[in-house]
């Protein structure tokens, strides 16, 4: 996915970080969907959002797109991701990105603004454990503003339903088969085609000495972070989508 001229297709590498994505999620799509719908109806056509843990800049595309006069904030710790978003949204003033190590209890000073009307991050949070976690629920709830909105959407496992969690379970691994068979790629082949290209070798090889090969983190259930919100100071907290193993919590200043 190299150019000749800029040195990366960078547009290639955000479509085909997307693409795998959606082997994991096939939902993926919608669950954007639905975290736009509630940024509209809580902030307008033109919102300030921090896109968290925003990776490559997926969600941070799609509010452009849906919302051309918003802006957006991206936060990240990964350089390789962080170069793709970077490459995306070259020249495009609407869009700053910032490095910045989420359980560093400083990061928030990082940013260019003091408060955001929303807060949004997806697939993402799931690498962290309950306490760094809890925590940085608090940090979040210091930066939305009143009448703002924190949307989490991630994996939400209820283990309160092990034979429902099986049967999807099975039913998603069949599927992902059927794709692999299409050429589709999972995380550890994306990984290794990034670590070829002449560009993305470097900052793919850093961020492998950052995060290693997966974080062990959590995944609480719905209610869990819905309890986490609340208790870090959002006035009101609920589940606004989920499927058979994501869901996604939607808490309000």
């Amino acid at each position: 996915m190299t150019g000749t001229t800029t040195g990366a297709d960078w547009r290639a590498w955000q479509e085909s970080w997307d693409r795998q994505q959606e082997w994991y999620m096939p939902d993926r799509e919608e669950r954007f969907r639905v975290m736009l719908d509630m940024v509209e109806a809580f902030a307008g056509p033109a919102p300030r959002v921090l896109d968290l843990a925003c990776g490559t800049g997926s969600i941070t595309d799609r509010l452009l797109t849906r919302f051309p006069n918003a802006r957006s904030t991206g936060v990240d710790l990964d350089p390789a991701l962080l170069a793709i978003a970077g490459g995306t949204f070259e020249g495009d003033d609407r869009v700053t990105f910032v490095t910045a190590d989420l359980k560093d209890p400083d990061w928030v000073d990082l940013l260019p603004h003091d408060t955001y009307d929303a807060v949004l991050t997806a697939t993402a949070l799931h690498w962290l454990h309950l306490d760094p976690l809890t925590t940085l629920y608090g940090r979040i709830a210091g930066i939305v503003r009143d009448g703002g909105v924190f949307m989490n959407a991630d994996h939400m496992v209820d283990d309160s339903t092990p034979r429902i969690n099986e049967a999807e379970a099975v039913l998603r691994r069949a599927r992902r088969e059927r794709a692999r068979e299409d050429g589709a790629l999972d995380w550890a082949e994306w990984w290794e085609l990034a670590g070829r290209d002449p560009v993305l070798a470097e900052p793919t090889a850093r961020r492998f000495e950052i995060y290693g090969e997966h974080a062990d983190g959590d995944t609480p259930p719905l209610d869990w972070h819905v309890r986490a919100l609340r208790d870090s100071g959002f006035s009101e907290a609920r589940g606004v989508w989920g499927s058979p193993s994501d869901g996604m919590v939607l808490a309000l200043k």
